[in-house]
């Protein structure tokens, strides 16, 4: 998920289509156990309009180990990515490979990168040269590119998929319209191109020609048409950093398969949603937990568990974003968030204040390390004990002109009405998408370059 704000800039998907979204899965499936297993280094960078994650394409260098063949669904590589507010992947596309830079999010679906801003680039007269340095792509030079006609059943499913608008251009191509929370429009044709990675065939992605800037996106959702579900992927994880105030930036990684480190993991369930049922605030393709409250210091908060599982309408989904910066709950655990922050910290509290267009307002001017000892270490409780913890020295966040935020906003002034765990909490953890199982697993680490 990717929404704009005036910072931080998290964008997600346009909830008009999302609410009207049918509920399915298409991801439930047998798949192979000798599955891809990669590591790849993530460079975010900061970047004055979006969160981004950068992956750069793995090498056998000093930052990226290739521990064997690259024609082995074995393969696994080890890289690192430096962490400040977005990461962004430098992803190999395309016959010969162009190097492009995409957007890592567990929240989306359709995975798009940038193309020339030409229609005619779409019936390219392939030159096999080394493609120059660039970041957008350049269908023409690719031998393995191909345009979907738009009576491709992907262009039109039987069941139309109002979360990803398809329709017929003058070329009769098949032409996607992506509408995200403030407004803004990317918009191209989806295409079937190679990423190649070990093992993975020819994707659909699609190629944005205009009606946006910036990086396109690695839609890692349980959708039909993201990343994992097209690759197979069983499973994938990431580990984000700690952030620093000064000096280099730390470093982290990202696996595509198994993770050395999934044995110290403890895991809690995905809830799976019936592909009848109709729920008109449900994100069903998001990966969606069961939470059970909130800790400030040694405080839970007196939150009922039922604000955290969608009810008959789907609010109060919690998801798993890597694409959204920081966390967002509906008004009922928010305003319990604020009201016992405002009790343990009240004198410090910024009052009338608030950040990012209202999305949060638990501000504090003056020492940050003081107002953290005095709100304390804060934790996300899952089911079967699980919890995400975040140490007093990481609830703030620095958003300019000497101001700390409680990095949680809420979550209806985006116009949601769910609960996100974005990857701002996700920091010092391996957080492992457990496809085949159905499962999430969460592991404490020193998430900086090298992990083992």
């Amino acid at each position: 998920m990717r929404e704009r704000a005036h910072h931080p800039l998290l964008l997600f998907f346009f909830w008009f289509f999302l609410f009207a979204a049918p509920v399915r899965f298409s991801h439930q499936r047998a798949l192979p156990k000798d599955e891809l297993s990669i590591s790849f280094p993530l460079t975010p960078v900061s970047h004055p309009r979006r969160i981004r994650i950068r992956i750069r394409t793995p090498t056998t260098n000093s930052d990226s180990l290739l521990l064997s063949s690259p024609a082995s669904s074995s393969s696994t590589y080890k890289s690192s990515f430096t962490y400040s507010r977005v990461l962004v992947i430098s992803l190999p596309v395309g016959t010969p490979p162009q190097s492009q830079p995409i957007i890592l999010d567990t929240g989306s679906q359709l995975s798009w990168i940038r193309c020339n801003n030409n229609n005619s680039s779409l019936f390219p007269k392939v030159h096999l040269s080394p493609p120059p340095p660039t970041t957008t792509f350049d269908p023409s030079l690719s031998s393995s590119f191909s345009a979907l006609p738009c009576d491709n059943s992907l262009c039109t499913p039987s069941v139309p998929d109002y979360s990803l608008p398809t329709s017929c251009d003058q070329h009769r191509l098949c032409h996607y319209s992506y509408f995200y929370a403030d407004g803004t429009l990317a918009e191209g044709n989806l295409v079937r191109e190679q990423i190649p990675l070990a093992g993975t065939p020819p994707l659909v992605l699609g190629c944005a020609s205009g009606g946006t800037d910036g990086n396109g996106t690695l839609g890692m959702n349980l959708g039909r048409l993201s990343f994992a579900s097209q690759s197979k992927v069983t499973k994938f994880s990431y580990c984000v950093p700690g952030r620093t105030q000064s000096g280099p930036a730390p470093t982290g990684s990202f696996y595509l398969g198994n993770n050395p480190s999934s044995g110290t993991f403890r895991y809690i369930g995905l809830m799976s949603f019936p592909q009848s049922q109709r729920m008109p605030n449900l994100d069903p393709l998001a990966y969606t937990v069961v939470m059970q409250g909130i800790r400030i210091g040694t405080q839970k908060l007196n939150i009922p568990p039922s604000v955290f599982v969608p009810d008959a309408g789907g609010s109060g989904q919690t998801m798993i974003d890597s694409g959204t910066e920081f966390s967002y709950f509906v008004d009922e655990a928010y305003d319990k968030v604020k009201e016992e922050v405002a009790r343990v910290a009240g004198r410090k509290l910024k009052q009338g204040f608030s950040y990012g267009g209202g999305l949060m307002d638990i501000c504090f001017d003056g020492d940050p390390k003081a107002t953290g000892e005095s709100i304390g270490d804060m934790a996300f409780l899952f089911e079967k004990g699980v919890e995400v913890s975040i140490p007093k020295g990481r609830t703030l966040v620095d958003v300019g002109d000497g101001v700390q935020c409680l990095a949680i906003g809420r979550s209806s002034m985006l116009g949601a009405a769910g609960n996100i765990i974005g990857n701002f909490h996700q920091q010092n953890l391996w957080v492992e998408f457990d496809l085949a199982n159905r499962r999430v697993g969460f592991g404490k680490a020193d998430c900086g370059w090298p992990q083992s």
